[in-house]
């Protein structure tokens, strides 16, 4: 088998378990959260602040990635590559893939989170690994599908390192709608992230299961409102759009 056709195969099967990724970073977090010496009030804080930004930047390329891409795109389908038109406005017109941009700044905030460099030097390159094969399947796929326009696009957008040059307004309004209809199960699974890692530093210190009432009381308040537009989204029809996946 040809490499180009090995590393699409190996990318189209991760894309059908990209989901499962946050496991094998929780799991790996242990032994170095065991080993990561304590760190001081003042340092703790600034470390804190620095994973939160980080996090939420992540969030925020996906809720306008979201916010602005029409329905046949940018889903969560894992069964087969989607693409009903090609993307190439807004958000695609600085960056090739820009939800998994957004998913390495949310998960590498989750890191930091940890106090431990070398973690997050180890899940910044298993990320790379595991998403590049990824990458390089859709992007065959859509080389397949669109030919000279993909390839024409694409030589002038970067695929992961965004650049504003080429900057072209969405063809697409923004959609809060679409935002509380796709994700909240990504804030609430950067949720449990946090606290995981708070949940096995603080038992690991206190040598008893603990957690920090913050960090609880934000996981409680956050899984009732996933709880909530969950519910307003499978029994009802408020948060329905034309057009919209």
């Amino acid at each position: 088998m040809a490499l180009v056709d090995s590393w699409e195969k190996q990318g189209n099967f991760l894309f059908k378990y990209r989901g499962q990724i946050p496991v094998l970073l929780f799991l790996i977090a242990i032994p170095f959260l065991y080993y990561t010496p304590d760190v001081n009030f003042i340092v703790q804080f600034y470390w804190n602040i620095v994973s939160v930004l980080v996090s939420i930047l992540g969030f925020a390329i996906r809720f306008y990635t979201i916010g602005t891409t029409p329905k046949g795109t940018s889903g969560r389908n894992t069964k087969e590559q989607i693409a009903e038109f090609l993307n190439s406005t807004g958000i695609y017109s600085v960056v090739r893939h820009p939800l998994y941009l957004g998913n390495y700044l949310i998960w590498l905030g989750i890191t930091i989170f940890t106090y431990n460099i070398y973690y997050t030097i180890i899940i910044s390159l298993l990320f790379w690994i595991y998403y590049e094969r990824i990458m390089f399947a859709e992007e065959r796929f859509l080389e397949r599908k669109y030919g000279e326009k993909y390839l024409n696009w694409s030589r002038s957008v970067p695929a992961f390192l965004p650049s504003f040059k080429n900057f072209k307004k969405s063809t697409f309004l923004f959609s809060v709608k679409s935002i509380m209809r796709r994700e909240y199960a990504s804030v609430l699974a950067a949720v449990i992230g946090f606290t995981f890692i708070d949940l096995v530093r603080l038992s690991i210190r206190n040598s008893n299961i603990s957690i920090s009432p913050f960090i609880l009381q934000i996981l409680i308040v956050v899984s009732i409102i996933v709880f909530i537009l969950r519910s307003i989204k499978h029994y009802t029809n408020i948060l329905e759009e034309k057009d919209r996946s």
